[in-house]
């Protein structure tokens, strides 16, 4: 199913270049979205038949933190190649872990759907340069317009992408480094040489503004790190020319191997969201509209990229421009824990849940994800006893299990999980007290929300 994700990084299908004006649609379910009422918003574009614009059609859905004044910035969560991811970008505006990133900052969490059927060339919208990165601008402006935030059009970026989407947002980079203020790119990089092994997919050019935006490559081990065979061994040898590339001009760009997947998102977020806090707390200007800040160099850490322990610049053994670059402490520890096993510390609860109610045994709430750890799922209580989980039973074939469930790139199941819950065995008459505590994924509980 998910066999496009890898050749689309690999080869171009020669006829699309002969035939540029070939328009792709994607079928049903594509027409299947979560509602998108305020405070979502959602945009579509058809496909052009126009050479250089964008072949596909595409859906973009964006979530807005309510109270919100002004927007600083944008969280960009992009899916990969392939019929089976690019439906899964239809849930990732939803993903309450991504929005507690975004609502922290003063951001949006957009994410797109495009409507490539199997088969069809990724290059055709994961290249920036063939009409997304021009379709992506488009719908800033245009669900700034509908949401009331002009501001979308001009903040700066946070870029998270998978495989194809990961050569995407390493695109956007490149070409608009004054833009972006961190990049997180799961298995998928751009080229900066021509590569043979990657025939028909263009190279881009590597400019100074480029190496000042904090990157970070995050291939699964067994996609030629430790597994050198398959389908997806081609991955790292990418990630390593790219990496090296990027670091041997003095960019600031690590690799953190994922050391239990191939090219399966896994428990990638519990180190990607924390990585993208750091940086957006240290990029965003204070001011919207200005320009983004330089990251900090007075406190960096250097590793190996495929190794295990960081250290102090001025305390690491090797040529630096070589090494995997942390801005400080923090992110250099975070990053020893997530390549060894990816159980990264978390010693802070759970926001608490708010507005329980309570109707004819019906309960419903509200809650954010942890920041560090997302949410597991609910503990109920009725009168100071256990009532039920919310779910029964998280699932998550990908990595640690989760309240919304987890797709193959990184994104909430549908249908979209709900806080609530039905009381069947309640008395008639009586009125009970209810209690819902928050669990992240750690195990770790929120303070208890009670009933009035």
């Amino acid at each position: 199913m998910f066999r496009q994700e890898f050749l689309s990084l690999c080869r171009v299908v020669a006829v699309l270049v002969a035939l540029p004006t070939i328009v792709f649609a994607q079928q049903p379910p594509y027409d299947v979205f979560p509602d998108a009422d305020p405070p979502y918003y959602r945009v579509r574009y058809d496909a052009s038949t126009k050479a250089g614009e964008l072949s596909f059609p595409v859906n973009y859905t964006i979530w807005i933190p309510n109270d919100v004044a002004t927007l600083r910035g944008v969280v960009v969560h992009q899916h990969g190649c392939g019929e089976g991811s690019c439906k899964s970008g239809l849930t990732g505006a939803y993903d309450l872990h991504w929005q507690s990133l975004a609502k922290k900052h003063d951001c949006a969490l957009l994410a797109a759907s495009y409507e490539q059927p199997e088969g069809a060339d990724c290059q055709m919208w994961c290249d920036p340069r063939n009409g997304s990165d021009a379709a992506f601008q488009k719908c800033l402006t245009d669900l700034g317009q509908q949401s009331g935030h002009p501001e979308l059009a001009n903040v700066p970026w946070a870029l998270w992408g998978h495989s194809g989407g990961g050569h995407w947002a390493g695109g956007m980079v490149l070409l608009h480094p004054d833009r972006v203020a961190a990049a997180w790119l799961r298995s998928g990089v751009p080229l900066l040489e021509p590569n043979p092994d990657r025939p028909g997919i263009k190279a881009h050019t590597l400019s100074d503004g480029a190496l000042r935006v904090p990157i970070m490559c995050n291939p699964g081990t067994k996609e030629g790190v430790t597994v050198k065979d398959g389908r997806f061994a081609g991955v790292w040898p990418a990630n390593e020319a790219f990496f090296n590339g990027v670091r041997g001009k003095g960019g600031l760009i690590s690799v953190a191997v994922d050391p239990l997947t191939a090219h399966e998102c896994g428990n990638q977020r519990y180190f990607a969201i924390p990585w993208l806090d750091e940086c957006l707390a240290l990029r965003l200007p204070k001011n919207s509209g200005d320009p983004l800040r330089s990251m900090p160099t007075d406190d960096t850490w250097l590793a190996g990229p495929t190794g295990f322990d960081a250290a102090p610049t001025a305390e690491f053994v090797g040529d630096p421009l070589k090494a995997a670059w942390f801005p400080n402490q923090s992110v250099a520890k975070r990053w020893m824990q997530y390549v060894k096993d990816t159980s990264v510390e978390d010693a802070t609860p759970p926001p608490a849940p708010s507005n329980l109610r309570v109707q004819s045994g019906q309960l419903s709430w509200e809650a954010e994800a942890d920041l560090e750890s997302g949410l597991s799922h609910f503990i109920l209580e009725r009168d100071g006893k256990f009532l039920a989980n919310v779910p029964q039973q998280s699932k998550n074939p990908f990595g640690r299990p989760i309240f919304q469930g987890l797709q193959y790139s990184d994104t909430p199941t549908q249908p979209l999980a709900s806080m609530s819950f039905t009381d069947k065995d309640a008395e008639p008459g009586t009125i009970h007290t209810y209690t819902v505590i928050a669990v992240n994924t750690l195990g770790l509980r929120s303070m208890p929300t009670q009933s009035e």
